[in-house]
Formats: C-alpha cells, sequence, structure tokens
C-alpha cells in the first residue's frame, strides 16, 4: 500500500491518533502537512516524519479559524504541488452532563469539531477537483453511534461527520475522490489516560477483545482508506472498535 508522491494533510497531528496517523502515511511513502493549534508540538512530530526520509510541513493552525485555515493551505501548496489526502483528524472534548453544560462548552466542541472539518475540506478540494483524485478521511467516533453520557456535545458532531461523510462523497465521486470515515473505539491516548481506573474498567466491559486500542491501529485504516486498495470505497465508515459496536 504504497503512497509515494502522494501528499498528505493531516488535522491535529501533533500527538495521539493524529500523530499516529502522519507517521505511518510516512512510512508508507507519503510526504506529511501536520498541523497543530502550537507550533513547537507540530515541530517534534516533523523531525519524527524528515527521520523516515520523508518531507514535512508543521504549521500551527486553529481549524476553527476560517483565514488560519487559508493561510493553512497556502503555505502547504507553496511547499508541495498538490494535497493528495486529507485526514481530518483536529477535534476536541469538552465533556459536561447535558443539564449542566455551559454554552461555550457546547459552541467550542462545534466549532472545532465541525466546522472545523468544514473550513478545512473546502480550501482543499479544490485542488483535489482538478487533479480529479482525492482521498478525505474523517475521524469519527463509536460514541457518534451509541452515544455516551456526559458527551453530548461530542457524540453530536461526531453523528454529523457520517452525515458529512456520506454528502461529500455523492457529490464528489464523480470526481474520484473518494470520501470515508474511520470511527474508532476507546483508545489508549493522553484523553482516556484522564479517565479513573473505575471507568476504564467500565469502558473494557464493554470491548470483547478486552483492551483499549492503541492510535497505530486507527493509522493502519487511514492508510488503507488512503491507498489503492480503497479506489471503490467511498461514503463508509470503518469501525475500530475491539467488537463493542
Amino acid at each position: 500500500m504504497s503512497l509515494e508522491k502522494k501528499v498528505a494533510l493531516v488535522t491535529g497531528g501533533s500527538r495521539g491518533i493524529g500523530r499516529a496517523i502522519a507517521l505511518e502515511l510516512a512510512r508508507a511513502g507519503a510526504d506529511i502537512i501536520v498541523t497543530s493549534r502550537t507550533l513547537a508540538q507540530a515541530e517534534g512530530v516533523k523531525a519524527e516524519i524528515e527521520a523516515l526520509g520523508r518531507k514535512c510541513l508543521a504549521v500551527a493552525a486553529d481549524v476553527a479559524n476560517p483565514e488560519q485555515v487559508d493561510s493553512l493551505v497556502n503555505q502547504a501548496l507553496a511547499t508541495f504541488p498538490t494535497i493528495d489526502i486529507l485526514v481530518n483528524n483536529a477535534g476536541i472534548t469538552r465533556d459536561q452532563l447535558f443539564m449542566r453544560m455551559k454554552p461555550e462548552e457546547w459552541r467550542d466542541v462545534m466549532a472545532t469539531n465541525l466546522d472545523g472539518m468544514f473550513y478545512v475540506t473546502r480550501a482543499v478540494i479544490k485542488g483535489m477537483v482538478k487533479a480529479r483524485w482525492g482521498r478525505i478521511i474523517n475521524i469519527s467516533s463509536v460514541v457518534g453511534f451509541t452515544g455516551n453520557p456526559g458527551q453530548v456535545n461530542y457524540s453530536a458532531t461526531k453523528a454529523a461527520t457520517e452525515g458529512f461523510t456520506k454528502s461529500l462523497a455523492k457529490e464528489l465521486g464523480s470526481r474520484n475522490i473518494t470520501v470515508n470515515a474511520v470511527a474508532p473505539g476507546f483508545i489508549a491516548t493522553d484523553m482516556t489516560k484522564e479517565l479513573t481506573e473505575a471507568q476504564q474498567k467500565s469502558i473494557l466491559e464493554q470491548v470483547p477483545l478486552g483492551r483499549m486500542g492503541a492510535p497505530e491501529e486507527i493509522a493502519h485504516a487511514v492508510k488503507f482508506l488512503a491507498s489503492d486498495g480503497a479506489n471503490y470505497i467511498s461514503g463508509t465508515t470503518l469501525h475500530v472498535n475491539g467488537g463493542m459496536y
């Protein structure tokens, strides 16, 4: 599944699942544009990618800010001739029981997880349409399908990601652009490390494989959807959750 001569943009690529995706695509031969809200974190991943012999551009950008997104894409296209693969990974949580949820906790999650996906995809697809080739992979979540107490805002954005993915796939299919999603289950990242031991035990009881996933296992799924092996797959979601859904 070689991605030689391809260029991939991975948003939120400085840690966790995003970092694993950026590194996996680089190992497959792609050059990488990696974004983070802080340049220092993105530069750390850039060094790892360059150590693999690939080119990398690190950019500090808040995907919820359309001006910063346009600047990001302009920088990317000044460095690389195309953006062939887009991985919309940037996302945040503001967990709170709905009765206590503040408007800003709702709005912040919507702004990053949904508005950000819209801004970045809108800025990138023009080049894909012109080239008549592209891969767009949106990182969803199992909670977009199952729901989760305390995550009404986050779950709503991930359910919306499904509608975004299916609809855009229908719009762009005639241009040889596929649009898919990967929906992780519970993955061992900085986010899940904040859970208490009791919470982690409760989660694992829901997972038939009896463990949390690794970020690299999500990255493998993304690499497949970006590859020629997935040429006839579009508008679908690949669930990577150890059997819990």
